[in-house]
Order: structure tokens, then C-alpha cells, then sequence
């Protein structure tokens, strides 16, 4: 048992260590937009083990950033707030306890990467400085022995020349330097779950390849499990475990990352595969999603997906679909996830 391990036992009474490292069930999550309920998150659930990593993807508006606010516990109320589920971390609902115990999971427990590493780091001090603070506030270390510890983080996420580079302010890294400044924070107290929001956003491809790298190695080394949350499936092709697809605030397929790209039993799955560019199709017209993603405040009838849906028939738009298992493991919110799955749709 991890040292990590027994300070949640100490900080939540009951934790069950045999439980599974993250649990989402019917997460949901609205927003006062001009005195009117805004759904951003409607029953969301999903799993996640330890050392296993779990990419959420969709478009943008899809609820995945929402998503991880409310695991963390920053969703700014107002104007938002969670209204129902259950976020469970070894079988403890964080929702239920107060904030001094949501303060001590953050950072220590979960931790989360954000996708501006430009506006998440404070532009008047060092970066040594603001990762260094995270072990004198939360460790009680001394300024010397945080320093210590902020040259050792940046060595480790590939910052060349840590020791002289701690002194410097976020404006003279580049994105990809700052990106990585971001991972040695959320890395600095050892959390047993990481949340990467977008963490390639803005990079060249170049870029974003060395930063899914280098969460992937820390990933292993640290046997954490990694919420990948992103719109592109492309990106996560080579370092997620299993899929979570969100659609209007809901997951709409959890599979098998081999499932997702084989057989995707949900149209909007497979539309958003066959938008990723691909060598074979170099001179073709690439494939888009027609229409848009619907307003969360006027919500279509039936299946949010079926107005840009190709394969939509009449009970489509008036009946709301339930979960079906399409195969083991593999689950989709579609009427037809069975005939999709097997390609006769």
C-alpha cells in the first residue's frame, strides 16, 4: 500500500482501497444562464483504475472540461453547480465532503493539467517559485528544500537546464516548455489521478507527440491513472486504455480504446473518426460533421445527436436512448448501438 494510499485513508474515513481508484455515476451539472437552468453535464458515468488511462473526447460545447471541474471540485458557483451523481474516489463520494477535505484530495489526490498554460501560471512569479509553493504550503518545506524539489520536477518533465531555468517567469518558456511547466506542478504532490484537459491545444504536431510521450512515461512511473480529456481521437490513439465519447453532456459510448477504432457502435463515434486526417486519404476531401453541436438550452427531442445523424429514423427524434451493451465492455447510447457495431448501419 502506497503512502498516498494511507493518507486517504487517514483524510476520508471508510475509503475502500479494494474499490476502484475513480468512480463517475450520473455526474450532472447545470449552469444559471439570464435566470434559466442550463444542463452542461447530464449523467455522465464512467470508471477509471488505477494505472489505467481513460481519454474523454468530443467536440467542443460536449461537456468534457464541465466533467472535470466537477471531479475537482472548482466548478465556479455561480453561475454553476453540480445538481446530482457521484464522484467516488476509493468508494469516498467527494461531492459529499466539505471543502477543507476537497482542498486536501486537490493537488494530493487528484490533480489536473490545463489546457492555457499561459493563463493558468502566474505571469509575476518564477515558475520555481509557483511550483515550489505547492510543497511549502501543502509539505510545510522550507524555501531551500522547495527549490530543491521544483529543479528536480522540471529535470524530470525534459526542462533542458532546470537548475538555471527555475528563476525564469512563464513569458520566456515556449508552449511547449510551458505545457510541461504545468505537469511538473500537477505532478509535485504524487497524485494517484491526473486530469490532462486538452494538454496539446495550440502545439504544432511535433509537440503534441513529445507531450503525450512524456505523460505516457510518467504515467507508468508513477502507475497513476490519467483522465486524456481532448476532441481529437487521433491524439489518444496510442496511449488510452478506454474511451469515454461525450455528446451534448452526455457520454454517449465507453469502450475499449482497440473497440472505439474497430467498431464504434455510436454515428457520432464514428463521425468523429472519420474526421481525423489520415495518409491514406492525402488529396481527398476531408470528412466533417454536418450541422452543429445543439445548444445546451434547447436540447432536440429524442436523441440529441439525430438531426446531424445520417442514420436517424423516426423514433430517433421523439424516444431518448437508453445505454445498450453493444458487445462486452462495450457500451453505447443508441437505438441501433447493436447494428451499428456489427456494421449493418
Amino acid at each position: 500500500m502506497s503512502e498516498t494510499l494511507r493518507v486517504i485513508g487517514d483524510t476520508l474515513p471508510g475509503a475502500d482501497l479494494n474499490a476502484p481508484l475513480l468512480e463517475v455515476e450520473n455526474l450532472q451539472v447545470e449552469f444559471k444562464v439570464r435566470g434559466k437552468s442550463v444542463p452542461a453535464v447530464r449523467g455522465a458515468t464512467f470508471t477509471l483504475e488505477q494505472g489505467r488511462t481513460l481519454a474523454v473526447v468530443g467536440e467542443s460545447g460536449s461537456g468534457k472540461s464541465v466533467t472535470s471541474q466537477a471531479i475537482m471540485g472548482i466548478v465556479d458557483d455561480p453561475p454553476g453547480r453540480v445538481t446530482g451523481g457521484e464522484v467516488r474516489l476509493h468508494g469516498i463520494d467527494l461531492l459529499k465532503q466539505d471543502e477543507e477535505t476537497r482542498r486536501t484530495v486537490r493537488g494530493n489526490h487528484i490533480a489536473v493539467i490545463f489546457q492555457d498554460a499561459l493563463s493558468a501560471l502566474n505571469p509575476l512569479w518564477s515558475v520555481g517559485f509557483q511550483i515550489g509553493e505547492l510543497f511549502r504550503v501543502h509539505r510545510g518545506s522550507t524555501r531551500a528544500e522547495a527549490k530543491k524539489r521544483a529543479i528536480e520536477l522540471l529535470d524530470q518533465v525534459g526542462i533542458p537546464d532546470a537548475k538555471n531555468r527555475v528563476g525564469h517567469y512563464p513569458h520566456q518558456f515556449s508552449g511547449g516548455m510551458r505545457q510541461r511547466v504545468m505537469i511538473a506542478m500537477a505532478l509535485a504532490l504524487d497524485p494517484e489521478v491526473l486530469i490532462a484537459d486538452e494538454p496539446t491545444t495550440a502545439l504544432d504536431v511535433t509537440v503534441q507527440a513529445q507531450i503525450m510521450r512524456l505523460l505516457k512515461q510518467i504515467q507508468d512511473e508513477r502507475h497513476m491513472g490519467l483522465i486524456l480529456i481532448t476532441h481529437d481521437l487521433g491524439v489518444v490513439a496510442d496511449v488510452a486504455d478506454e474511451v469515454a465519447v461525450m455528446y451534448a453532456g452526455e457520454v454517449v459510448e465507453r469502450a475499449t480504446i482497440r473497440d472505439t477504432f474497430k467498431q464504434p457502435a455510436h454515428p457520432y463515434t464514428k463521425a468523429l473518426l472519420r474526421a481525423i486526417p489520415r495518409v491514406d486519404t492525402v488529396g481527398q476531401e476531408l470528412e466533417v460533421i454536418r450541422g452543429l453541436p445543439p445548444n445546451p438550452a434547447s436540447l432536440p427531442g429524442g436523441c440529441p445527436f439525430h438531426p446531424r445523424c445520417w442514420a436517424a429514423e423516426d423514433k430517433c427524434s421523439t424516444e431518448v436512448p437508453p445505454m445498450i451493451e453493444a458487445a462486452p465492455e462495450h457500451r453505447s447510447r443508441c437505438h441501433f448501438a447493436t447494428e451499428v457495431y456489427t456494421n449493418e448501419r
